[in-house]
């Protein structure tokens, strides 16, 4: 099945300069959005504190809710509506914890009928996270995300420069790297920003040009997922770092595939400009691309609208992955080459007017 055909010829490379802006105002906003907010805004499994789902009989206003659990020990940060509106279910926030557990429900059920008889209220979860526990949740996630690039690196230079083991070296120094300025006390994220910017100047310094772009393309990603929850006011819980773990292994499926006829058409028509070879193994493999992106984006609207509120928030981070690592593969990872070729020539051209 194609919903292209084989022939077609679309000037991608062409419109990159656009698409690199348009990629640049992106991850601007991104950044500006986590300078002005302080960082993320971390749900309960990563800062801590306690999370209650309550259903009531009738609508009730967020405030009135806040109002009668004044009493409990708990404080309160913040109530909202969850899921549809008929349901009348609301999330209760709070920094504070409670030792005991099982009798949290029964006494938040008890504050609420007390102050609102007429309204049945059914506590239907609750979740609790110490913040050391939160803490470490948080690191571990980060850790798991900066070790999946690492692992990509290695993959992409032995697939396709045959550079295992310069691959391996660099990655092993990365990671004693890490957990050796891990115990100054340098905040993770620090580490891994330094870490990633490390790691692209070895592979730009060790000519592993397929790695850098597959690099570039998957930050590219998950900086704008990022910025885009941001943005939302949207929090980050365990399973909006699996739905970024997702979205490197989708983005990196597309742009291995871009890649692979990269390499084949530049062994066919090597005498062509690597411009002209980018742009046809783009097209030539546009088809497959569009039909794997459209298949799981249907799968993943599906969950968006009809999952339900537990599962909400991972549909959409998982939409805007598939849309941003399909144009990611198109427009940055495959560019990225033809960047580095154009830096590696202008670079060769100036040693020989030195020599001379």
């Amino acid at each position: 099945m194609q919903l292209i055909k084989p022939d077609i010829n679309i000037d991608f490379i062409g419109q990159r300069k656009f698409a690199f802006v348009g990629s640049l105002l992106l991850i601007a906003a991104s950044i500006i959005s986590l300078i002005l907010k302080g960082g993320p805004s971390y749900g309960i499994d990563f800062a801590g504190g306690t999370l209650i789902q309550v259903q009531f009989s009738q609508a009730i206003p967020p405030q009135a809710i806040k109002d009668a659990l004044r009493t409990t020990d708990l404080d309160i940060t913040s109530v909202q509506g969850f899921g549809e509106t008929k349901d009348n279910e609301y999330l209760i926030r709070a920094t504070g914890s409670s030792t005991a557990l099982e009798s949290l429900a029964p006494k938040i059920t008890k504050v609420l009928k007390s102050a609102y008889p007429e309204n049945e209220a059914e506590v239907r979860r609750v979740e609790m996270v110490g913040p050391k526990v939160g803490k470490d949740l948080r690191e571990k996630a980060l850790l798991a995300m900066f070790s999946a690039i690492l692992f990509i690196i290695v993959y992409i230079s032995g697939r396709f420069e045959l550079k295992w083991m310069l691959s391996i070296i660099v990655a092993s120094c990365l990671f004693f790297a890490l957990f050796t300025l891990k115990k100054f006390d340098v905040s993770i994220p620090t580490l891994i920003l330094i870490a990633i910017l490390v790691t692209l100047g070895l592979c730009f310094y060790l000519r592993l040009r397929f790695a850098t772009g597959a690099i570039v393309a998957l930050v590219h990603d998950v900086m704008i997922t990022v910025g885009i929850f941001s943005l939302m006011n949207k929090d980050f819980t365990l399973p909006i770092i699996a739905a970024l773990l997702t979205i490197i292994g989708y983005s990196l499926n597309d742009t291995i595939i871009v890649f692979d006829r990269i390499r084949e058409n530049t062994r066919k028509y090597h005498r062509q400009p690597y411009d002209r070879i980018i742009n046809r193994s783009i097209n030539e493999t546009l088809s497959r691309t569009l039909l794997t992106s459209l298949t799981t984006l249907v799968v993943v609207v599906s969950l968006f609208v009809l999952g339900g509120g537990i599962i909400h928030d991972f549909a959409f981070a998982m939409i805007i992955g598939i849309i941003v690592g399909t144009y990611s593969s198109v427009y940055v990872a495959s560019p990225i080459l033809l960047v580095w070729q154009q830096v590696t020539k202008t670079s060769a051209g100036r040693l020989k007017k030195r020599r001379r």
